[in-house]
């Protein structure tokens, strides 16, 4: 540990705490993979609306940093995880890479960036050694020419890194050390962080441990916790997955020495659809209770004063990879179009408040036709065809709409399909299959929507647009098998 560390950790706290002061900071992801964005000047006006003064992004969206500037919101900039190799092996490639991504909207946008998160969880087990040559150096020269360029005081390089980069063999938090086939590579990170004053960021995900084990006792992935789930580690009990989570990288960081490293919790939240855990009571919970802690001050058994704790995330992505799972497409507070899915106390007697002046295309809804027949032979690859090019994961067993009838069904996919296509003429066609109305569709808390009119705001201020593509073959062919079954098996 360096002879700095105590002090250093200190003025991190009390910077930490500031933001309390006079009202609750809220940290959070803004996530730009949708088909529809919301406006960038929208968001921003929805961030500062609900508290939101520190925000992560995943890529150097120009949009999103221009409408940022002179916000009064602090921004963690990413950089994407394909983008690593070509920055580590050229020191003029990450020159280039701040000079456009950070500098120039630093000075001349007035964006207050604090960070860049160098890669996106590259050492994530799933990815195997794809990303642990070349992650280091990237950070390496991302530092250097934040320095080059004269931010090296003000702008921090970091990595935000999975809860998987460390374990404990003993199953309790104070066993935690980094995983044996990295651990050189994270002390020698660590190290490079804490030369440069940078912190550590980590993401933690309780509603995956939930999704990855059945057996995974519920109550403790929430903050009331239950004593029938506690786990006692020596003097301490751990009511929660979060603190024993996070407590078990503070005992990775000990034993490396690194145990006054500041650490930032870079994602951590709860999804409200694709899956039967994943649903608004649940997130509301979740969120409810980490917000609590955030107004409480709480930080847990081995470090009391807490870290900055960024939501993820802010608003629904329906472009998103869903490789991991359908959840993934509705991880947002707010729905895509900024409405709220669920209140929060926010403290001195706030609550949520959605999105202001948001324009939807017309309120036109496609669906199955009333002539036409679930025994049509053309409808099993029509469906096919909606689901290929738009969100259906709201389908998928246990989801919100996963137990719509056969026609219903069918009926959300066109629809999804429709305004996807912003409501184009020829887009609820399918063979004769559907037709559009002026009445709402909706049912049981399945959300038919109306996608967003993204055109005028597109031409007044040249925001890119994330076009759509099946992200996962094997989850999307996954909701169509069970769209269609239910259509062709409907008696």
């Amino acid at each position: 540990m360096d002879s700095h560390g105590l002090p250093r950790l200190l003025l991190w706290w009390l910077v930490s705490a500031g933001l309390m002061v006079g009202g609750l900071g809220l940290c959070c992801n803004w996530g730009l993979r949708t088909t529809h964005p919301l406006p960038a000047d929208i968001v921003v006006k929805l961030m500062k609306d609900n508290g939101v003064n520190k925000v992560k992004l995943f890529e150097a969206d120009p949009s999103a940093l221009k409408a940022l500037g002179n916000s009064g919101i602090q921004v963690m900039v990413g950089i994407p995880n394909e983008l690593l190799a070509p920055l580590a092996s050229s020191v003029q490639a990450a020159v280039n890479w701040v000079a456009q991504n950070v500098s120039t909207f630093v000075s001349h946008a007035g964006v207050d960036i604090r960070y860049v998160a160098v890669g996106n969880e590259p050492f994530l087990k799933t990815y195997g050694d794809t990303y642990t040559s070349t992650t280091f150096p990237a950070l390496q020269n991302i530092q250097a020419a934040l320095i080059k360029a004269g931010l090296g005081r003000k702008v921090k390089a970091t990595v935000p890194l999975n809860a998987d980069v460390y374990q404990s063999a003993s199953g309790l938090p104070s066993g935690g050390n980094f995983r044996s086939d990295i651990n050189d590579l994270m002390v020698s990170i660590i190290k490079f962080l804490n030369s440069n004053d940078a912190p550590l960021i980590v993401n933690i995900y309780p509603f995956l441990s939930l999704y990855d084990d059945p057996n995974f006792p519920i109550n403790y992935a929430f903050f009331e916790g239950s004593s029938s789930n506690n786990i006692v580690d020596g003097s301490i009990t751990y009511t929660n997955v979060f603190d024993a989570n996070y407590d078990t990288l503070i005992s990775a960081l000990q034993k490396n020495g690194f145990g006054s490293m500041p650490v930032i919790v870079g994602e951590v939240g709860w999804p409200t659809d694709g899956n039967p855990n994943a649903n608004v009571k649940y997130a509301q919970k979740f969120n409810q209770g980490l917000v609590g802690r955030i107004l409480q001050g709480a930080g847990t058994p081995l470090r009391p004063t807490p870290p900055d704790i960024y939501i993820f995330s802010l608003i629904d992505e329906d472009a998103k990879s869903i490789q991991p799972g359908n959840f993934e497409r509705h991880w947002g507070i707010f729905y895509y179009d900024g409405t709220i899915k669920y209140q929060l106390d926010l403290g001195n007697n706030r609550t949520l408040v959605p999105a202001k002046g948001v324009t939807y295309l017309q309120r036109r809804w496609c669906v199955m036709s009333p002539q036409a027949s679930i025994s049509d032979p053309n409808l099993a690859e029509s469906l096919s065809y909606a689901c290929s090019y738009a969100d259906c994961t709201s389908l998928g067993y246990g989801s919100t709409c996963g137990a719509l009838d056969a026609k219903s069904n069918a009926s959300y996919a066109f629809n999804m399909y429709y305004q996807t296509m912003n409501q184009t003429a020829g887009a609820c066609a399918f063979s004769g299959l559907a037709a559009t109305t002026t009445t709402d569709p909706s049912q049981d808390g399945c959300r038919f929507e109306i996608q967003i009119d993204i055109h005028e705001k597109h031409r007044q201020s040249g925001s890119h647009t994330s076009s759509w593509a099946p992200s996962s073959y094997k989850s999307l062919m996954a909701i169509i098998f069970v769209v269609v079954a239910l259509i062709t098996f409907a008696p």
